[in-house]
């Protein structure tokens, strides 16, 4: 770094595989400083975050003790990696901005919160403006994917019409949790009844990314209908920790329709399952953008979930450090990108 920059100081709050992954990121930045890291777990207390990543010690001290370590004078910015729902999140989220700290959240209805939890939204830009910090919420999706993106490539559209995006993937290296979450494994009567109950949830998101191309664009769009459908799969998958046999559920097509009045203007579709491949289904995002031009866009395979979620959230650092005060979502702030050299920090 130039002698005249300094590093932007950061704490990773959460220790689980995302939150290991950007603090692995973080610390691997040369404009960049990880001076702490928080997690719940008493074990973890006291120890160094090195011994936890598999690397050198780090000299960062992992803390239970939020309070400890949230100083506006020795941190700039947190990055903090443990929930998808804003509700479940916020009492965090408080503590940071009350102790005058910016935030950088993977939470997914973080992308666009005032899409389901307005009264919580108003209440996070509130608590940032009076501390003079901002707060966002980034991801691979929703944070990309199937809004960020689809928004940056409509920058030469004359007029929009309709949007259809869809996002195919693997869910073969996930752990147990999200398998659940996608039924797999179950049988399509299990799955409706997990549906039915809340169990089984698909993908958490579309409200938000939903919200975030039609603001962009100003499509209007005035509601959204999502629906969940298994993927019963014809032939034998293998999952990390689990069989999928012939009539089980492989995972999970989750689809949303924004509507403007009648009309249908966005569309998004996210089948999740276990091995794809092996029914002939290849992953990968594909976006349409229908209007003048048309515009269409494909990637093979899907681009990488976690990797890249990890990867927009320290990326998003020197945006959100820099950013007026207040709550912001991706569409608000320069377009975060690689973080490889000193100009990649500098204040915009």
């Amino acid at each position: 770094m130039n002698d005249n920059q300094r590093r932007i100081r950061v704490v990773q709050w959460g220790l689980g595989a995302m939150g290991q992954g950007v603090a692995k990121l973080i610390l691997a930045k040369e404009g960049l400083e990880l001076v702490g890291a928080i997690d719940i777990n008493p074990e973890l207390n006291g120890s160094d975050l090195g011994t936890l990543l598999g690397t050198e010690p780090s000299g960062v001290r992992i803390s239970t003790d939020p309070a400890s370590i949230l100083d506006p004078e020795k941190v700039d910015v947190v990055t903090i990696c443990t929930t998808s729902w804003v509700a479940k999140q916020l009492l965090d989220l408080k503590t940071i901005l009350s102790a005058g700290v910016n935030v950088v959240s993977i939470a997914e209805e973080m992308a666009a919160p005032e899409a389901q939890n307005p009264e919580l939204a108003a209440e996070l830009n509130q608590l940032a403006t009076a501390n003079d910090v901002s707060i966002v919420g980034v991801g691979v999706n929703p944070g990309f994917v199937l809004d960020h993106l689809v928004v940056v490539l409509t920058a030469g559209s004359q007029t929009v019409t309709k949007i259809e995006a869809s996002r195919v993937n693997d869910l073969s290296p996930y752990g147990v949790t999200v398998l659940q979450t996608q039924g797999v494994g179950t049988t399509p009567e299990e799955f409706a009844a997990g549906v039915a109950d809340g169990s089984i949830v698909g993908h958490v998101g579309f409200p938000e990314s939903v919200r975030l191309i039609s603001d962009a664009l100003g499509l209007g769009v005035d509601r959204v209908e999502q629906t969940i459908e298994p993927i019963v799969s014809s032939v034998r998958r293998q999952a990390r920790d689990r069989v999928i046999e012939p009539g089980q559920v492989a995972g999970c097509k989750h689809s949303a329709l924004g509507y403007r009045g009648d009309e249908v203007v966005i569309e998004l579709i996210h089948p999740q399952q276990v091995s794809p491949e092996a029914e002939g289904q290849s992953t990968g995002d594909y976006v349409t953008i229908h209007g003048v031009p048309e515009i269409t866009m494909s990637t093979g395979p899907e681009i990488a979930g976690g990797i890249a979620t990890q990867g927009i959230a320290v990326n998003t650092i020197p945006r959100i450090f820099a950013a007026t005060p207040g709550l912001k979502r991706i569409i608000d702030l320069p377009s975060p990108s690689a973080l490889m050299g000193p100009s990649a920090y500098v204040r915009r």
